[in-house]
């Protein structure tokens, strides 16, 4: 049986036979989020939370070239004052904690790219499975010189430790899916987008017919034990990266498609 919830065309989700899927669906633009599917997302975490007859949940992208790109950049455009940037990364953490508690099994399904944002969602998943072209990273070094929030550091450092996470953001490079398997993205690496989807949807029955409590206590004492610093602890990394002159030049330059010139300013 399938039941729609809620969202727009930009967000898709359904349910069928107990498993809940959000579709990113947005592939002109590598199925970037705006704050509108954000905030769906959330939405659809808190109706998985009431609703006991949703036992797991599939996040995946349109099309086989992204899973999600991470935030449109263009919605950066009307930040003007220190509080825009706070508020901004309130906004992510809330979204990604809501997906990071949701009660039920979540499961990202990855073709292509999974950066920033995107892999920020991905992160927050239980499990993951990707494709051979899935490549994850965090390339705001070379992109916007932006910063990561206190929660999604400490998440990324819990999954894959200080040293590799350093090494990705340095390096500003994505991670190709062989090595995002050694690292811990990403579970499972699946031939093709079709093999991809049916992988997703056998994982998403076999975790739906185990015992809930069992798999919702263990879910909740995982993220007990993994430390996770809050973005208040880190306000004023954000402030420094978002309120500088490079992240005017980065996010001028991603949208006028040429390369940025930072200045440490």
């Amino acid at each position: 049986m399938n039941a729609p919830i809620e969202a727009t065309g930009d967000l898709l989700c359904s349910i069928e036979d107990g498993i809940a899927r959000i579709t990113f669906n947005r592939p002109q633009a590598r199925n970037a989020l705006t704050f509108a599917m954000y905030e769906q997302m959330a939405a659809i975490c808190e109706t998985a939370n009431a609703d006991r007859s949703i036992k797991a949940m599939i996040l995946t992208g349109t099309g086989d070239k992204a899973f999600a790109s991470g935030t449109d950049i263009s919605q950066f455009r009307a930040f003007k004052f220190a509080q825009d940037a706070l508020d901004y990364e309130a906004r992510i953490d809330r979204v990604l904690a809501s997906l990071e508690t949701c009660r039920v099994p979540t499961i990202a399904a990855i073709a292509g790219a999974c950066t920033g944002g995107g892999a920020g969602i991905a992160a927050c998943c239980d499990i993951r499975i990707g494709t051979a072209t899935t490549r994850i990273g965090f390339p705001i070094a070379r992109t916007l010189g932006n910063c990561l929030s206190m929660s999604n550091i400490s998440r990324l450092v819990s999954l894959i430790g200080p040293a590799r996470t350093k090494d990705l953001i340095f390096k500003a490079r994505l991670v190709e899916a062989p090595e995002a398997l050694a690292l811990g993205l990403l579970n499972e690496v699946v031939p093709d987008v079709a093999t991809l989807q049916q992988r997703a949807d056998e994982t998403a029955k076999l975790v739906a017919s185990h015992a809930p409590i069992t798999l919702e206590t263990t879910k909740e004492a995982v993220r007990r034990i993994r430390q996770t610093l809050s973005r208040d602890e880190g306000e004023d990394l954000i402030l420094r990266a978002y309120m500088s002159e490079d992240f005017r030049e980065g996010m001028d330059a991603f949208l006028n498609k040429r390369s940025p010139v930072f200045k440490g300013k």
